[in-house]
This record gives structure tokens, C-alpha cells and sequence, in this order.
């Protein structure tokens, strides 16, 4: 990695959170210095668990809405609520921990002259008219629905960060980050994965919303952590870029994995689909590929295993 004798410091937003706590481990594996910045709006400190168990790690208990007061070589902005049950009961801290937190991130960075590594998201894609996603497809989106406060959110924090590198010269690094699951996913977080798991483990039916035909692709952590991690560390960088699995599973193809990997074949209970859910959603990574070597190598049975087994641990 070329740390040679210098340990360099990098400071994580939303570290208590699902992806933060898993790149916390990773930078810590890695030789970083780490301080993690979370408000625990949705962070959890038991995912901190292996972390603050390492003396080169340092939580600070803060909002990246506010004047950050760290310094870092690196900053790896995670902090926003990333589920819809999260991000929905709350829609002005939603909102404004993305466009707050990005116009706080671009003062450190233009002072301090540091990289931001921004955690944006396929949600700027909206419910897509062109599929698979590029990069260069401007999206579909609700600028005043149920989920307009994440979208939005994390689009105007696109602008800003843009913007910081147009008139500023700020290395600004987006990732657009497509849905990803694995071990620390919150029971109760509306995610079809973690939704899909617990139905199973408490032998309920499994709740499908439409048709069940609608598709999604399945990232595991691991391997969006990796692309995460390339990121930062990339000489090149083209912001924005997609980082996710490219493969696609209907939601009722997911309900037979999980129902495969749990032992329990259950019910299916079809519900109306929530307003400006996208039907479609997939990314094309030829450009995560192209400057990241990026791949990912975990097959989607074997990834909600892992879950599952995390879990049934968790739950007891």
C-alpha cells in the first residue's frame, strides 16, 4: 500500500453504520490511523465491537453538520441514513446531513487540502428510464416524494463536491454505491435482504411488494468495501463511479435464495409497491473496472449465508 513508516490518518463519517464500521476494520487491517465521526442517529456502537478494541482507532461522537474539527489525510464521508425506514423517519436531518455535511466536508478539505471519499448512491438513478445504470445517465427522480430526501440529498451533495473541484481543485472522489448486505445490516431497516432474513427466522411469510418482479443487484460487503477502499487509493479517479454487483435477481428469485439458505420454505404475502420504488436497478461498472480492477467475487447464495449466519448470532 506504500504506508512505509508513516501511519496515515483518515477519519470516517457515519463509522457506527453498516458499510462505516465494516471500512473502519478494513483501514485498521490496512495500517490507517483511524478516527471514526458518528452521531448514532442510526450508528450502532456494537459494530464498533472489533475496532475499539484497537488502539489505532478513535471514536468521536459528533455530526458532520457541524465545523469538523479532525485532521485527516483522507475522509471517507458515510454519514446519512441509507435505508428507507431510516431516511424517511426523519426527512430534514435526511436531508441535511447530506447537503450539510458535504458544504462542511468541502471547508475541511479546501484548508486542510485532504481527499474526501464520498458514499453517494444508486437512489440519485431514481426510478431509472435506461438500464443498466451508467454513470452519464442523469436519472429519474422525484424531487418532492417519500424519497426525495435522500435522493435529493445525496444529489445536491454530488453538486457541491463537483463544484469543490471545479473552482477549488478539491480532490473530490464520488462513489455511487448500489444496494449492498452482509453481517451488521440493522434487523429493522426495511432492507429486502434483512427484511427477507428475519421473516424466514421467525417462520413468517415472506413479504413481497408488487409483482415480486422487479429486479436489484446484490452487492456483498466485502466486495463493495473493496472497490471503496481502491478508491481512495486510486492515482486516477473519475467521479462519479458505480460500485456494485451487476448481476440481477427478481425480488421473488431473492425469496427462494433466502428460503434455501434458511431450510424453511414459507409463504408468500404480496403487498401494494411503495410510491417511486424503482422497478429496476443494476449498475454498469465497466468504469469501476477500468480504473479500479474492480470485480466482485461473492455469489449471492453464499453472501446471504453469511448473513444469515451474523444473524442468527446477533438474535441468539
Amino acid at each position: 500500500m506504500g504506508l512505509g513508516s508513516v501511519r496515515k490518518t483518515v477519519l470516517v463519517t457515519g463509522a457506527a453504520g453498516f458499510l462505516g464500521s465494516h471500512l473502519v476494520d478494513r483501514l485498521l487491517a490496512e495500517g490507517f490511523e483511524v478516527v471514526g465521526l458518528d452521531n448514532l442517529m442510526t450508528g450502532d456502537l456494537a459494530n464498533l465491537e472489533n475496532a475499539s478494541r484497537d488502539r489505532h482507532f478513535h471514536l468521536e461522537i459528533g455530526d458532520v453538520r457541524e465545523t469538523i474539527k479532525v485532521y485527516a489525510e483522507i475522509i471517507f464521508n458515510f454519514a446519512c441514513p441509507a435505508s428507507p425506514v431510516h431516511y424517511q423517519s426523519d426527512p430534514y436531518a435526511t436531508l441535511t446531513t447530506s447537503v450539510l455535511g458535504a458544504l462542511r466536508l468541502v471547508e475541511h478539505a479546501r484548508l486542510r487540502r485532504c481527499r474526501i471519499v464520498h458514499a453517494s448512491t444508486s437512489e440519485v438513478y431514481g426510478d431509472p428510464l435506461e438500464h443498466p445504470q451508467t454513470e452519464e445517465y442523469w436519472g429519474h427522480v422525484n424531487p418532492i416524494g417519500d424519497r426525495a430526501c435522500y435522493d435529493e440529498g445525496k444529489r445536491a451533495a454530488e453538486t457541491i463536491l463537483r463544484d469543490a473541484v471545479r473552482v477549488h481543485n478539491a480532490d473530490t472522489r464520488i462513489v455511487r454505491i448500489f444496494n449492498t448486505y452482509g453481517p451488521r445490516m440493522a434487523f429493522d431497516d426495511g432492507r429486502v435482504v434483512s427484511n427477507f432474513l428475519i421473516q424466514a427466522m421467525r417462520g413468517n411469510p415472506i413479504t413481497v411488494y408488487g409483482t415480486g418482479q422487479q429486479s436489484r443487484s446484490f452487492c456483498y460487503v466485502s466486495d463493495l468495501i473493496e472497490g471503496i477502499f481502491r478508491s481512495a487509493l486510486a492515482t486516477e479517479f473519475d467521479s462519479p463511479v458505480n460500485l456494485g454487483n451487476p448481476t440481477e435477481f427478481t425480488m421473488l428469485e431473492l425469496a427462494e435464495v433466502v428460503m434455501k439458505v434458511t431450510g424453511r420454505q414459507l409463504d408468500i404475502v404480496r403487498k401494494p409497491l411503495p410510491a417511486d420504488d424503482p422497478k429496476r436497478r443494476c449498475p454498469d461498472i465497466s468504469k469501476a473496472k477500468r480504473l479500479l480492477e474492480f470485480a466482485p467475487k461473492v455469489q449471492l447464495s453464499e453472501g446471504i449465508a453469511r448473513t444469515y449466519e451474523n444473524f442468527q448470532a446477533r438474535l441468539g
